[in-house]
C-alpha cells in the first residue's frame, strides 16, 4: 500500500500585459493542502512512505497527500486524507472540494476542473481511561450444602 504520491516540479505560465506569471506545481499543491487541512473533520493528509520518512527527519511536507496536474489555464487536484471518526465523511469531502477549489481559483486565477478526495483512513478518538472501579463486596450467602 505504499503508493507513490509525487508533485511534478514543472511550472505553469500565464500571459499578462506586463509579462508572464509562473506557478510551480508545488505552489498549487501547498495551497490545496492548506485549504483542506482547515476543514473540520480532517485529521491529516496521508502520503507515501517517502514523505513519512521525510517528516521523521524533521522536514514538514506541505504537499503530503496531494497530487496536482496543472495546465496553462486549468488545474486538477487529488487529495488523500484521514477523517476523524464521528464526522459525516461525505459532508467533509464536499467541504474539502469547495475549500480547495475556492482557494486555488482565488489565489492563482486558474480554473479548477476537479478535486478528487480519497479517504485513506479514519482516526478513532483516543481511548478514554476508565477510573478503576472498587470491587463489589458481596455478603456471603449461607451454604445450601451441609
Amino acid at each position: 500500500m505504499s503508493e507513490e504520491i509525487n508533485v511534478p516540479v514543472e511550472s505553469v505560465a500565464q500571459e499578462t500585459k506586463g509579462g508572464k506569471v509562473t506557478f510551480a506545481s508545488e505552489v498549487i499543491a501547498i495551497i490545496a493542502s492548506l485549504a483542506a487541512s482547515e476543514v473540520k473533520g480532517i485529521v491529516s493528509m496521508s502520503g507515501s512512505a517517502f514523505e513519512g520518512i521525510t517528516e521523521k527527519l524533521g522536514r514538514k511536507s506541505y504537499t503530503k497527500g496531494v497530487k496536482v496536474e496543472v495546465g496553462n489555464e486549468e488545474a486538477a487536484v487529488d487529495l488523500f486524507v484521514v477523517v476523524r471518526y464521528g464526522f459525516r465523511i461525505h459532508d467533509v469531502c464536499v467541504e474539502i472540494q469547495n475549500a480547495v477549489k475556492n482557494a486555488i481559483e482565488t489565489m492563482t486565477g486558474l480554473r479548477v476542473v476537479e478535486v478528487n478526495v480519497n479517504v485513506t483512513g479514519i482516526q478513532l478518538e483516543k481511548e478514554v481511561k476508565e477510573e478503576p472501579v472498587a470491587p463489589v463486596v458481596r455478603e456471603e450467602e449461607p451454604s445450601r450444602v451441609r
